[in-house]
């Protein structure tokens, strides 16, 4: 028979098998669950760990994987600090892979059934309120290619809510700037997002007196480019937000995902409806969406507006 778990081999070969199952589970998220890249990958990457430890074990064929063996594993993340966000990643790879290989009878029974994810302590996001987005989105009001650059890419993460990897994934061809739109791909996933006046403005700007500038005469498909000509990396703009958040004096500690968060926020305060913030956002699940909704009813600042205020 070809499968491993229902024969022995030699110990090279159904390490190999073992490897090649992974990188075909990988395959089926992308082909036929039409997963994310970021997702193939962080699967990937997760199962690829979880079978050099049980490797370590003496574990090559998936018929020897056992709940006592993964429980090992994930008390192994437990004890080598990992958070409970990380070990619940890991638990969802290694169930998703057990369940794929149960489903197609490569396996007799699912070894991760029965093991549960840690508790995980969600934090309440980060989201500011419109006056400090206000004075965070005012803080680069120079004249300077790089100054003109920061106020396009803060005013269009605000606008759109967008993931950072995607604000500085953008390409020229993403853009509409007559329509007022962009375009953002995962994969084989895409999407169309609007933005407003201000940013389309400041786009315009950038593109105008400052781009060419960074470029210093090379050509680039990015959008967005650093003093170097070069794309602007993830932790490149993290610096640059950080930086004009304790220009505006906000006490808040920020991130990109801050702006992520207070577009949704504002968003759903403001009217718009459930699923058209959760195209915009690109939530797989709704109930992601949603969760806004409980951090906005939970604000007591909100619910004592809303109960005494007489234009509610």
């Amino acid at each position: 028979m070809g499968r491993i778990v229902y024969e022995r081999r030699s110990r090279g070969i159904v390490r190999i098998e073992m490897k090649e199952e992974i990188r075909r589970f990988a395959e089926y998220l992308e082909a036929e669950k039409h997963a994310s890249e970021n997702t193939r990958v962080s699967y990937q990457r997760d199962l690829m760990q979880m079978a050099a430890f049980l490797e370590g074990m003496g574990i090559r064929e998936l018929s020897r994987v056992t709940r006592t063996a993964l429980n090992s594993y994930v008390l192994m993340l437990e004890k080598e600090g990992k958070a409970a966000s990380t070990v619940s990643r890991n638990l969802a790879s290694m169930k998703a892979f057990f369940g794929y290989e149960f489903k197609r009878g490569r396996i007799r029974k699912d070894p991760s059934e029965s093991i549960h994810a840690p508790r995980i302590e969600k934090k309440a996001p980060v989201i500011l309120t419109v006056e400090e987005v206000d004075r965070l989105l005012a803080q680069p009001s120079g004249d300077s290619a790089k100054e003109i650059r920061d106020k396009a890419m803060l005013e269009l993460l605000y606008a759109t809510g967008i993931r950072v990897s995607e604000l500085v994934g953008l390409t020229m061809e993403d853009v509409n700037l007559g329509v007022g739109f962009i375009i953002c791909r995962d994969g084989q996933r895409e999407r169309m997002i609007p933005f407003g006046k201000a940013a389309g403005e400041s786009l315009k700007h950038y593109l105008d007196a400052a781009r060419g500038h960074l470029l210093k005469g090379k050509e680039s498909p990015w959008l967005f480019t650093n003093c170097s000509g070069r794309p602007m990396s993830r932790q490149g703009f993290w610096k640059i937000v950080k930086f004009y958040g304790e220009k505006a004096g906000i006490e808040t500690d920020i991130t990109p995902h801050t702006l992520r968060h207070s577009f949704a926020a504002h968003m759903i305060s403001g009217g718009a409806d459930l699923q058209s913030v959760q195209t915009m956002l690109g939530h797989a699940d709704l109930a992601t969406t949603q969760a806004y909704i409980t951090y906005l009813q939970k604000d007591p600042l909100r619910k004592a507006y809303t109960g005494a205020h007489p234009r509610k």
